[in-house]
């Protein structure tokens, strides 16, 4: 990689990880903290990484794909989502009636990782 593409690049990698950073703050507060903490901070752990070092390709296939893992666990909350009446329950309150938007909400979570994870994978080979 030239000079001139790695400094956006590192860029790129420092705002990634001030969004799965925030994402990992925001986890705190939630039911099941453990878990969510763990996988937005492994990412953002990465990401600040990677800016300084080069980050071993297993390390980032072994995440991506436990993350994918655990997302295939959430593709029923996303389906209960996808056929229900209301859409934008998702962007309200979570109702503990509806599980399934909190199940969607972790579904789109874990997505997003898992795409800045394989960016990250096609910019460190």
């Amino acid at each position: 990689m030239s000079k001139n593409n790695s400094k956006p690049l590192k860029w790129i990698n420092w705002f990634f990880l001030l969004i799965f950073s925030f994402f990992t703050y925001v986890q705190f507060n939630d039911p099941d903290p453990y878990i969510w903490v763990l996988i937005y901070g492994s990412v953002a752990i990465l990401f600040g990484l990677s800016s300084l070092i080069k980050v071993p390709v297993w390390v980032l296939k072994i995440l991506i794909a436990v993350i994918s893992i655990i997302a295939v666990f959430h593709l029923e909350f996303f389906y209960d989502w996808l056929i229900s009446e209301e859409k934008s329950e998702l962007f309200g309150e979570m109702v503990y009636t509806k599980p399934y938007i909190e199940g969607t909400r972790e579904f789109f979570g874990l997505l997003i990782a898992i795409l800045a994870l394989l960016y990250l994978h096609k910019n460190s080979e």
